[in-house]
């Protein structure tokens, strides 16, 4: 069972690096293409994230039937972020015009949809992984912030911000509400996530050892 945890894995990777190389390529034609923008985009960040985690997950599960703490947390917090990506471009940015962005529909789909829908399903139903304690939750929030962080202040200087959402046109109480939003709703997603690793659907092995991360 684990090899087809890993195979899965990889081909979503392998989809990931495809959607973004192509993604890039679009975006390269444009008059006002910045390579730190493009890969400024959570939506850019987060894929790359998961893909890595994807593939060290598959690595391993061709070894052992049971990840190790650091890579289950990883794996935990990727998940956070792409179910993040997911639920606020779906429901936000599926009708706005981004900033520099040539899009190519296929690779938006998989990079906003397709991805964000595996990375969810693969963290609820294969259980190659210990529990993840309630004390690592703050774990999860540390990218989030930072990356915030850096893009108000890169609206606040250059004037670039990747979602319209933060744009400083709406006024910086417009904006502070709707990260306020998106924070309650990580936290709130790292919560189920973190809850959802003491349960178990798809295991590698009938003789799975179901250790506690300390």
């Amino acid at each position: 069972m684990r090899y087809i945890f890993a195979v899965l894995r990889l081909t979503a990777a392998a989809a990931i690096l495809i959607a973004v190389i192509a993604q890039w390529q679009a975006s390269v034609q444009s008059p006002v293409y910045n390579f730190f923008n493009f890969f400024g985009y959570f939506t850019i960040q987060s894929n790359l994230i998961i893909m890595a985690v994807f593939v060290v997950a598959a690595v391993w599960a061709f070894r052992r039937p049971e990840q190790p703490p650091l890579l289950v947390t990883l794996r935990g917090a990727s998940t956070t972020y792409m179910a993040t990506t997911g639920v606020v471009y779906n429901t936000l940015l599926a009708d706005a015009a981004l900033a520099g962005s040539f899009n190519v529909q296929w690779s938006n789909d998989i990079l906003h949809k397709w991805i964000p829908l595996y990375a969810v399903l693969d963290w609820v139903f294969f259980g190659d992984r210990s529990r993840i304690a309630w004390k690592r939750l703050w774990l999860f929030l540390i990218y989030p912030l930072v990356w915030v962080v850096v893009m108000l202040i890169r609206g606040a200087t250059d004037g670039f911000v990747p979602y319209p959402f933060l744009s400083p046109t709406l006024g910086y109480g417009v904006v502070t509400l709707y990260c306020l939003g998106i924070a309650v709703f990580i936290a709130g997603m790292s919560a189920v996530v973190i809850a959802l690793s003491r349960t178990r659907i798809l295991v590698p092995t009938s003789r799975f050892d179901a250790s506690r991360s300390s």
